[in-house]
């Protein structure tokens, strides 16, 4: 099956067969751009590069090998077609060997054709696939808050990524354990303040007395018990990323003393007349729909108004369902690891859990619960009751499917992670390697799919 639209590099230095081919492959729905040469397609192949190489092997210059061999530096993923003569058979059978992806001889048939580059591009597509989940999981640094593939997240990780390294102040809203520490840690890190320090307060974790002195600091004697000179958390972000959580619970007195420091970047300690100025980027988060004026409450909207140059909001976890089987089966994995323990097989109760609870506490909520799981407790599951004797029947019978379901994900997940290795996967599966394959076949996966990991053969 071709894939519309996508690029087809074809290599010969005969023009009327170059001209014949891009005319079959535009039939098929492809978009080819042909070179008489080697070394003019090379200027056109990066390791980005969407499609597939057709290139002939015999060629003035550099020949159909020859770009082979350069193709492999640039990106050994990317499938290389070899057009032989029949007196090149031996060569392109070495070449397949050595990575090539496959070979046409002359004269072939336009489907002969169509049916490679078919073949090469779905395995370009998967490669491509697998990089950037890879890259995804790069990026998050192992931050499995962040995981993720329901719309809101992706939109998310992309404008985090997008205004990472602006210099604007930021306001996250979210409710409770939706990580919004993650997100001002992820602004940081992306940003070109990455080599300084990121300082993280929660407004609402200390009294009206001390804050005062934690956010500005204080120089000895400014008041009883201050015997030495105190770097204030906003003195110490200098170049580096302030964090502010649960800002709505910030005094209205130091509110004020917050503004002018954000709109004129200076800070006058406590105990001195003297203004430092400091460079610093604020991020600050929010239970509360500080937009709302109801919402809002004391909190003052110059503030509110000076903080919000970007928001930011955190779908609760109730709201991407979907994520909840790629976030358990992470958590449950990173607990096990932590405790020593094997990850431990889901129970209907637990699934039932999973489905049917609403997550308040959203993803720490689901972290706790998946590290009470694997040290054994009993899961915080109710099961289904009615007064019709059916009703709890039908549940059971369906929970039969959400088992299955959540452990083809949790199979596909791994799978994903270890670019289609069945040894490391059975490693973390922590299953028989036959039984490893019968699930593979019930749940219809095919292991090539998620990359060239090496296979194994179950007992």
């Amino acid at each position: 099956m071709s894939q519309p639209g996508r690029p087809v590099i074809f290599v010969d230095d005969d023009a009327d067969l170059r001209a014949a081919t891009a005319q079959t492959l535009e039939l098929a729905g492809y978009k080819p751009t042909v070179f008489p040469s080697a070394v003019a397609a090379l200027a056109a192949i990066d390791a980005g590069f969407p499609g597939c190489v057709v290139t002939d092997i015999r060629m003035p210059g550099l020949s159909g090998l020859d770009l082979f061999a350069r193709i492999k530096q640039i990106d050994p993923d990317l499938p290389v077609i070899l057009v032989t003569g029949h007196g090149d058979i031996d060569l392109a059978v070495g070449a397949l060997k050595d990575g090539a992806y496959d070979f046409i001889a002359k004269p072939y048939a336009a489907a002969r054709l169509i049916e490679a580059v078919n073949r090469a591009q779905e395995k370009r597509t998967l490669v491509l696939e697998n990089r950037r989940l890879r890259d995804d999981a790069v990026e998050r640094d192992g931050d499995l808050a962040f995981l993720g593939e329901a719309p809101a997240m992706r939109r998310l990780r992309a404008t985090i990524r997008q205004i990472a390294d602006a210099d604007v102040d930021v306001l996250v809203e979210g409710e409770t354990g939706s990580g919004k520490e993650v997100v001002a840690d992820h602004l940081h890190r992306w940003s070109r303040r990455s080599s300084r320090n990121f300082v993280a307060l929660n407004c609402g974790g200390l009294p009206e007395s001390v804050i005062e002195s934690e956010l500005f600091g204080h120089e000895a004697g400014a008041f009883t018990g201050a015997q030495k000179r105190r770097i204030g958390r906003i003195e110490h972000s200098d170049g580096g990323t302030l964090f502010l959580d649960e800002i709505e619970t910030m005094p209205l007195s130091l509110q004020t003393k917050l503004l002018r420091v954000l709109e004129s970047r200076q800070i006058e300690p406590l105990g001195t007349n003297e203004v430092r100025p400091i460079d610093l980027r604020v991020v600050a988060a929010t239970k509360a729909d500080l937009g709302n004026p109801q919402a809002r409450g004391s909190f003052r909207s110059d503030l509110y108004y000076r903080l919000n140059v970007v928001t930011l909001k955190l779908p609760p976890l109730r709201e991407r369902r979907e994520d909840i089987p790629l976030l358990f089966g992470a958590f449950l994995r990173r607990a096990a690891a932590r405790f020593g323990r094997p990850v431990p097989e889901l129970t209907r109760d637990a699934l039932a859990h999973l489905e049917r609870h609403d997550w308040p506490g959203n993803v720490r909520e689901l972290l706790h619960f998946a590290e009470r799981f694997t040290l054994g407790l009993a899961p915080e599951a109710v099961p289904a009751t009615g007064d019709d004797p059916g009703l709890a029947d039908a549940s059971q019978a369906g929970l039969v499917a959400r088992v299955e379901r959540f452990e083809a994900d949790l199979i596909r997940t791994v799978l994903q992670e270890e670019g289609g290795d069945v040894r490391r996967s059975i490693e973390r599966l922590q299953v028989p390697r036959k039984t490893f394959y019968d699930k593979l076949k019930r749940h219809g996966i095919t292991r090539a799919e998620y990359g060239n990991g090496p296979a194994s053969s179950p007992d």
